[in-house]
């Protein structure tokens, strides 16, 4: 099946060569190119795609604004920020608009298409870099409200919340497998009953929401340091 993917960056030679490198793989279509966010959503509207790669700054309506909208539509889109900009406030934002995975624009081209095709999937796609940064960032309060009490939490098993807790850290399933001495299926399952108890769509999220209520953070043993 082809991965469907639309094009949003304001300059036209960086917009033909991500064009390139996806059309050269067999599993992946550009199937159109826009130039500002105002753009991308009519193209998306039209084309339809899977994956729209977004840049963030850019003239006219900004992609932080296009993801917002596109991830808040009916049927939704799956955004992967692509950018050069590495402040943690765009990545917050990013993230809290909807996008599905965050990029930075030097990564490999293997990066780029493995990290559309994993979108597409249905996962979430942080690189390692933009995964500790947020953390990080989260952790010395330089972005995000003030951790603030949330009911939902009630709602989780202890072994949810720890859980939790180690997706806030930034590990991935077998990590935290190995880390609370369980299977990686049970990881797995307790990973996809805590996302459905607290409407939270992806580890993103997970991860912004444990630092938002305060189950991780300064002071707290398990966050990074």
């Amino acid at each position: 099946m082809t991965v469907r993917v639309l094009v949003v960056d304001d300059q036209s030679v960086v917009r033909a060569g991500f064009a390139a490198v996806i059309d050269a793989e067999p599993d992946l279509t550009v199937v159109g190119q826009a130039a500002d966010g105002a753009e991308a959503l009519e193209l998306a509207r039209v084309s339809r795609p899977d994956v729209v790669l977004m840049d963030i700054r850019m003239p006219g309506m900004d992609g932080l604004t296009a993801t917002r909208l596109l991830t808040s539509a009916e049927p939704p889109t799956r955004v992967l920020v692509l950018t050069t900009f590495r402040r943690d406030e765009y990545v917050f934002s990013a993230l809290r608009g909807g996008a599905s995975g965050f990029l930075l624009k030097d990564c490999e081209p293997q990066e780029l298409v493995d990290a559309i095709r994993t979108v597409a999937a249905g996962e979430t796609l942080l690189a390692p870099e933009i995964t500790r940064r947020l953390i990080d960032a989260f952790a010395t309060g330089t972005v995000g409200p003030r951790a603030r009490p949330d009911g939902r939490l009630d709602v989780l098993t202890g072994r949810e919340r720890d859980v939790l807790r180690e997706v806030a850290r930034g590990l991935n399933n077998p990590e935290i497998a190995a880390a609370l001495g369980i299977g990686r299926s049970t990881v797995k399952t307790h990973m996809n009953a805590l996302l459905a108890k607290l409407s939270l769509r992806d580890r993103a999220q997970a991860i912004i929401f444990a630092y938002e209520v305060g189950l991780a953070g300064p002071g707290d043993p398990n966050s990074p340091s």
